[in-house]
């Protein structure tokens, strides 16, 4: 028996919570309830009235700037960027901010600064290669678009990989073994070369991203370290994230205006990032995120694990073990985000 249980579908003492919830209210009479239902209308109507986002991009191979708004969600924002340069919505790769170059620290995931800049990176020559899995991990890290496109992140110093020259951070996994990766979420990816045999022969099919004279991502050593942050054309110095608010990509498909994470949000995110890579080979802030979000008002792993459970989190088949060590990651954050205001 699992050490915990999952969590049942809503039953009917929700629905009796909501209903005397409801009955508890009787007392509103109509004024009330029609001045709440105005209230509300006029916050529509105010948020209606709020100017759009505008975000500025350019192709990081070199391009006139566009200008893009409209967009709820990673997949729209690609359709966005496609129509404004006359472009195939499969020619994108993925985004960076405030940098043209192929570099993995300044990459667009689960959320926008809004006063960010958005580089986006075509697709290049497409290489196919044959590796022979001589050890138990191959030494990369993978992640995603967030439109069905999942690319190396990430190679671990002298690994299977990092010994393969013509494979580079940036590079989106195509095929493997002549089956079409496309679609799939970076997770499915990694599950699949991670369950390859060792000493068996498989291989990818990886097409680069356009990299023009300029915009190499610099000595090998540097892109294998994740890139250089140095930033690049003519918007250098700026950080992901730099204004005090962000645009967040939900998980149901709709963005939202938010703070900056605060201190202790920002080093659960990236703890639980890091135990990502560790345990699944893959980097996503967005779903980091979401971790948290579903662990910070938690006081204990069991009510943790049932929040994992019971939200689309559970398609990851997460273990009682992996989900501990996350619980660990959060409460962690928490203390060491208490201590230093303590101080």
């Amino acid at each position: 028996m699992p050490l915990f249980a999952r969590k049942s579908s809503k039953n009917s003492s929700d629905h009796s919570d909501i209903s005397q919830d409801s009955k508890g209210r009787t007392s509103l009479n109509s004024s009330m309830l029609q001045n709440n239902n105005s209230n509300h209308q006029n916050n529509n109507n105010d948020l209606d009235k709020k100017p759009p986002l505008i975000f500025h991009c350019q192709l990081a191979h070199g391009s006139p700037t566009g200008l893009i708004t409209g967009f709820a969600s990673v997949r729209e924002l690609y359709k966005k960027i496609a129509e404004c340069f006359d472009i195939s919505e499969d020619d994108i790769l993925f985004c960076t901010l405030n940098s043209h170059k192929v570099d993995m620290t300044r990459l667009l995931g689960g959320q926008i600064g809004l006063d960010d800049f958005i580089f986006a990176h075509r697709k290049g020559r497409a290489k196919e290669i044959e590796i022979v899995k001589t050890q138990d991990a191959l030494g990369l890290t993978i992640t995603d678009n967030g439109a069905g496109y999942a690319f190396i992140k990430r190679i671990k110093e002298d690994s299977i990989i990092d010994r393969i020259e013509h494979i580079s951070v940036g590079d989106h996994i195509e095929k493997l073994n002549g089956l079409n990766m496309v679609g799939k979420r970076h997770y499915e990816v990694a599950r699949m070369l991670k369950d390859i045999a060792t000493g068996e022969t498989f291989t990818l099919r990886l097409i680069e991203p356009v990299r023009s004279g300029f915009q190499g991502i610099g000595p090998r050593s540097q892109s294998r370290a994740s890139a250089s942050a140095s930033g690049g054309a003519g918007i250098a110095g700026r950080n992901y994230g730099s204004g005090k608010e962000t645009l967040r990509f939900k998980a149901n498909g709709n963005a939202q205006i938010e703070p900056k994470f605060d201190e202790a949000t920002t080093a659960g995110v990236e703890a639980i990032n890091n135990l990502l890579e560790s345990f699944m080979g893959i980097n996503d802030t967005e779903l980091a995120s979401q971790i948290w979000e579903l662990g910070d008002k938690k006081s204990n792993s069991m009510d943790f694990a049932e929040a994992i459970d019971s939200s689309d989190l559970e398609s990851f088949g997460f273990t009682d073990d992996f989900i501990i060590e996350l619980w660990g990651a959060i409460t962690d954050a928490r203390r060491k985000s208490k201590s230093k205001q303590g101080s």
